[in-house]
């Protein structure tokens, strides 16, 4: 397999700049072409499902992996050869951040406070500043590992802050974690919003790529498409209809073999129908009623961004996925 050469990227507003960027482990590449502009002081959302090649753009962005292709700038740093400058700019909180077990919620901050070298007399208010905001003061003195899940991300959050960074990298940060903590957590991104922290995330959730300034849409290591979550939704042609039948599972097998793929899909015991005209609803509820299937209530209702990805997936050509 061919290296292509890695070329400098010329100076650009965006705090985080791709071009072309890839990686490639062995003869498989886990992202390709990816070009991308991030802009200071927003939330970036990375969305997409499992092996998609989040994780991957994460890591090459924060100089842990180094590309196969393309190249780089975050906060002014090429990613590769500007590593140890990237160090004190940005902040990266993985799947499976490192706190540890057998010391307290402050201690952990301390330690983390002391990797970082923040200034001793600039550690104490922020320390308080961080707990206050993870709501993790009344538990300041319990170890680590008697936290809850959601109080183990809001505490690598907090760690993850102490150096006050530019840009926060998390990559899938609430996984697994209860709604209510996931609440939380994002309240606190807010938070540090405000602040002029610029927020770089991954997820799996599509309802919380619904709270990021953009999304990037990702499948099979591209990215198929990249902007606001309004205007992804608003971009889906024809019109979605939302169809409460009573056999569900059978009234999709019906449907998909009378239309394209990705014009019908399940979601949660009810049938979303991309048509174009009221005559292909009208063909829909004709199959059905044919199949003794009762239709209990047809509306249109705006997409979700799941209903987005769901359909960018279907109708991107496999070349360009590959």
């Amino acid at each position: 397999m061919s290296v292509p050469t890695t070329s400098p990227l010329p100076p650009s507003a965006g705090i985080i700049e791709t071009e072309g960027l890839g990686r490639a482990f062995g003869e498989l590449w886990a992202v390709r072409g990816l070009t991308l502009n991030v802009r200071r002081g927003e939330v970036f959302g990375l969305v997409g499902p499992d092996g998609a090649g989040k994780s991957t753009i994460i890591r090459m962005l924060t100089g842990i992996l180094p590309p196969t292709e393309g190249a780089a700038t975050v906060a002014g740093f090429p990613i590769e050869g500007g590593e140890e400058q990237l160090k004190t700019r940005i902040s990266y909180m993985s799947q499976r951040f490192g706190l540890y077990a057998d010391l307290t919620v402050e201690e952990n901050l301390s330690f983390y406070g002391d990797l970082y070298e923040v200034p001793r007399r600039e550690r104490g208010p922020l320390e308080e500043r961080l707990l206050g905001f993870s709501n993790l003061t009344p538990f300041r003195k319990r170890l680590a590992s008697n936290l809850s899940g959601g109080m183990k991300q809001k505490l690598g959050l907090a760690c993850a802050l102490i150096h006050k960074p530019e840009i926060l990298f998390l990559d899938e940060p609430t996984n697994g974690v209860d709604p209510a903590s996931r609440r939380d957590f994002w309240r606190i991104l807010y938070a540090m919003l405000k602040e002029g922290v610029t927020v770089f995330v991954s997820t799996a959730y599509l309802d919380e790529a619904e709270r990021c300034s953009r999304v990037g849409l990702m499948h099979g290591g591209r990215m198929i498409q990249c902007d606001t979550p309004q205007r992804l939704k608003q971009g889906i042609p024809g019109r979605l209809v939302e169809l409460e039948a009573g056999q569900p599972r059978a009234a999709l097998e019906i449907l998909s073999g009378r239309f394209d793929s990705g014009h019908v899909s399940l979601f949660g015991g009810k049938l979303h129908l991309y048509a174009d005209s009221e005559e292909e609803v009208a063909q829909a509820l004709a199959a059905l009623g044919e199949a003794g299937i009762e239709v209990l209530g047809a509306k249109s209702i705006p997409p979700t961004l799941e209903d987005v990805f769901i359909q960018q997936v279907t109708h991107t050509p496999q070349e360009a996925v590959s």
